[in-house]
């Protein structure tokens, strides 16, 4: 398409079913290499990975980066309801069955580390590993917001996105400015955000993006019923300077996987993949292990 970006690496777009919408995915990398699904967050889009998807394309992965439901070129439901966790674990299903992959290399970062999260806890053969970047265990979140702590304040916004109409315009108008105060100097360029700011623009997309916090406050993370440990193999990268999310939900989150292992960056914002990209690659590439890297170590 021509109004992707140049990342280094071939890209190609397309549009596939999702759970009852149509989402737009960016692909990269050979077509016939173990599959690496990329799920991002708020506000970003599928260019929030774009550190990532030439590292993992180069090192031979099938990389699908989609935009998700509410988001750029993904359909936009009006209904809150349609943005409830389970329904965005249908979406990253879908893509998986519409990439031909019983089994996927799935990462997430903000919103994309939540759907990430809840998809190994309800269909973990369908996960083969599991990395996360900045956002809890939605378990460990709902456990950790049962006392009193400085994570409610650091949730301020939370509440604010429950307004109506008021947090699209602010979301519109200043989520670029936002972007630049939660991270380090130069994490965003004018022209990432220039492309943030027209993805939001797209009707229905700020709602929809929003509707993301309003469904989690209406009908919760997930069924608090379901709490199993988190199967696959699982790697939490986590920057220590976020300023949304407490700390401390790093090693509450790796509590609840059978076999996982952290990695902290000191100093780092919660745009983790951005302001420390190499660090993240190599995490990602020697976690998911690379397919190329894997074939000239077994040539005799």
């Amino acid at each position: 398409m021509t109004d992707l970006p140049d990342l280094g690496v071939p890209l190609r777009s397309r549009f596939v079913a999702g759970a009852g919408v149509r989402l737009h995915v960016v692909e990269a990398g050979p077509e016939d290499g173990p599959l690496v699904l990329l799920l991002h967050g708020f506000p970003e889009l599928w260019l929030g990975w774009r550190a990532q998807i030439p590292a993992l394309a180069a090192a031979g992965f099938r990389v699908w980066a989609p935009d998700q439901r509410g988001y750029n070129r993904s359909d936009a439901p009006p209904d809150i309801a349609a943005y409830a966790l389970d329904r965005l674990v249908d979406d990253a299903l879908a893509l998986l069955d519409a990439a031909g992959a019983d089994r996927a290399r799935v990462v997430g970062h903000d919103w994309g580390a939540a759907v990430a999260w809840w998809l190994a806890v309800r269909e973990p053969e369908r996960v083969e590993r599991l990395a996360v970047l900045n956002v809890p265990h939605p378990v460990a979140f709902r456990r950790f917001l049962r006392r009193p702590s400085v994570q409610w304040l650091k949730s301020w916004y939370v509440g604010f996105f429950q307004l109506p109409a008021l947090p699209e315009v602010a979301l519109r108008r200043f989520g670029a400015a936002g972007l630049r105060a939660t991270s380090a100097p130069g994490t965003f360029s004018d022209a990432d955000l220039a492309r943030y700011r027209r993805a939001w623009a797209r009707p229905g997309a700020a709602r929809g993006m929003l509707g993301w916090y309003r469904a989690a406050a209406r009908y919760g993370l997930g069924d608090p019923a379901l709490d199993p440990p988190v199967r696959p193999p699982t790697l939490v990268l986590w920057g220590d300077a976020d300023a949304a999310l407490d700390a401390r939900l790093a090693e509450r989150s790796l509590a609840l996987c059978a076999d996982g292992r952290l990695r902290r960056f000191p100093g780092v914002s919660h745009w983790v993949q951005h302001e420390a990209a190499d660090a993240v690659n190599a995490e990602l590439l020697a976690f998911l292990g690379a397919p190329r890297a894997e074939a000239t170590a077994a040539r005799p």
